[in-house]
């Protein structure tokens, strides 16, 4: 039986609807891979944020453990405040912060140090990190803020 000319009409128009339908399919698809991939973003963005605020209370806390008077080193008090930053830097690792590797020795990587003083009489080949002068810390594997590092050559 041959087919009418109303039936290959038909037929052409389900296939266009067909195609139409899996189109619109494969946008919404990637349309939500979008605002998933946004939202995962804007989190991230937000997380980053709030933890760099906070960066500089760790950084006090460690400059004012580090000038600790020698009379309150067996001071209750003075110990608890100690364990602020750890018990703060725990939190954090909860959140996939963790501190940048930055002590002497180490080898100076400019993804991750910031050289903010270079050793000039220094001779050597290889750039290494002489001292850590402030703290750095990566966010999910990425740097949110560098190691500040004088530098010097070994």
């Amino acid at each position: 039986m041959a087919k009418s000319k109303k039936q290959d009409e038909l037929e052409q128009q389900l296939a266009e609807l067909t195609a139409d339908l899996q189109r619109t399919r494969a946008d919404f698809e990637n349309y939500r891979k979008r605002v998933e991939l946004e939202k995962t973003a804007a989190r991230n963005a937000g997380q980053a944020s709030a933890i760099l605020k906070l960066l500089p209370v760790i950084d006090n806390i460690e400059r004012a453990i580090a000038h600790q008077p020698a009379e309150l080193a067996d001071n209750k008090w003075a110990q608890g405040v100690a364990g602020l930053v750890k018990n703060l830097e725990k939190a954090l690792e909860g959140l996939n912060l963790k501190r940048i590797e930055a002590n002497p020795g180490t080898n100076f990587d400019p993804e991750l140090h910031e050289a903010i003083q270079f050793d000039e009489d220094a001779e050597g080949e290889h750039e290494v990190i002489a001292e850590e002068l402030q703290a750095g810390y990566t966010l999910n594997g990425q740097p949110i803020r560098h190691a500040m590092v004088k530098v010097t050559r070994q």
